[in-house]
């Protein structure tokens, strides 16, 4: 079973704050995630100036500003973006992003990124699509607020990409009634694609089950506190939750195993304890025949097991066999 992949999205919950940034990086490292993730983006290529915030964000921000004012507020600036790539390299953990536009994109690969994390709201932006398949790098495609036939659209533009698709829905938070992890399993089948599941729910319990059901990569959003003033911030993990998540995690990582059906090595131990073995449930006379009467299974597994009962009835005793005896073939006549 391949290790699951736990990416900590910091996304817009910096605030603009570079030291905050680097203390959520600190956060997802100390917690044992394998990425921190950012968003990258420049208001006026992603949202016109006057439209209005998402109905959650209206409710975290207020409507005292439009949705393009809110993103300004919480772009970084390339050279934050640079520092804050250099500070992940430094701390030994991967640095990913989502970009909005092109130029984000390719300045992102300029950095030496590994991969390329696409939000659900681009799922259907087939120039950017297009754009990353001609970059070349591995994508993460979150499938939030999609049909199965939305997401083939989007798999066959970033045709000849690694591509990992994750199951999200799109609300924060998200009810847990709505998660419908099933839909990991069947984007699975339908593209042969590795998948995830990009969580918006509140708490552990619902990336814990993605995790238990297979999922190769789980994204939680993290926050030093859900009070913080931001969009995202009441939706996400604080930094004791998301280590209680990680370890949650990985223990169902070692749970899940191989898959091959086989005794385990702190099993073996019990063997001869646990199971039965033929035995004499009577004194049994030299020469008697041997049948439900005189022979039954009890502990311990030590001698002929269960699987030898149909080929002992029948025969008969070379000697006397005491009661309780575990019976051996030696203590029969003619050949086994």
């Amino acid at each position: 079973m391949t290790r699951c992949c736990v990416i900590a999205e910091i996304g817009v919950n910096h605030n603009g704050s570079m030291d905050m940034a680097r203390r959520l990086i600190d956060v997802a490292l100390d917690a044992g995630c394998d990425a921190a993730k950012f968003q990258v983006f420049r208001a006026e290529q992603l949202v016109t100036k006057g439209a209005s915030k998402a109905s959650y964000q209206a409710r975290t921000t207020g409507e005292d500003e439009t949705q393009f004012q809110m993103l300004k507020s919480l772009e970084l600036a390339t050279d934050d973006i640079r520092s804050l790539k250099r500070y992940c390299d430094e701390r030994g953990i991967e640095f990913l992003a989502t970009p909005f536009d092109e130029q984000s994109a390719s300045l992102l690969v300029g950095l030496g990124v590994r991969r390329i994390k696409v939000s659900s709201g681009d799922l259907t932006n087939v120039p950017l699509l297009d754009h990353l398949r001609r970059l070349g790098l591995p994508v993460i495609l979150s499938t939030g607020m999609a049909t199965l036939d939305e997401v083939r659209v989007a798999v066959t533009a970033l045709s000849a990409v690694d591509l990992t698709l994750l199951h999200c829905v799109t609300s924060y938070p998200a009810p847990e009634g709505a998660s419908n992890l099933s839909a990991m399993e069947t984007m699975r089948r339908y593209f042969g694609l590795p998948v995830g599941w990009s969580d918006h729910t509140l708490g552990t319990t619902i990336a814990l089950a993605a995790a238990a059901l297979g999922a190769s990569v789980i994204e939680k959003h993290i926050t030093l506190g859900r009070d913080l003033p931001g969009p995202d911030h009441a939706a996400s993990l604080e930094p004791a939750e998301l280590a209680e998540m990680v370890r949650g995690v990985r223990l169902i990582d070692g749970a899940i195993g191989d898959g091959i059906k086989r005794p385990q090595a702190c099993e073996i131990e019990n063997i001869p304890a646990a199971r039965r073995s033929i035995v004499a449930l009577r004194p049994i006379d030299a020469g008697e025949t041997l049948s439900v009467l005189n022979l039954g299974m009890r502990r311990p597994g030590t001698g002929l097991g269960g699987e030898h009962f149909p080929v002992v009835l029948g025969r008969r005793t070379a000697r006397a066999i005491p009661e309780g005896t575990l019976i051996d073939f030696d203590m029969l006549l003619g050949d086994v």
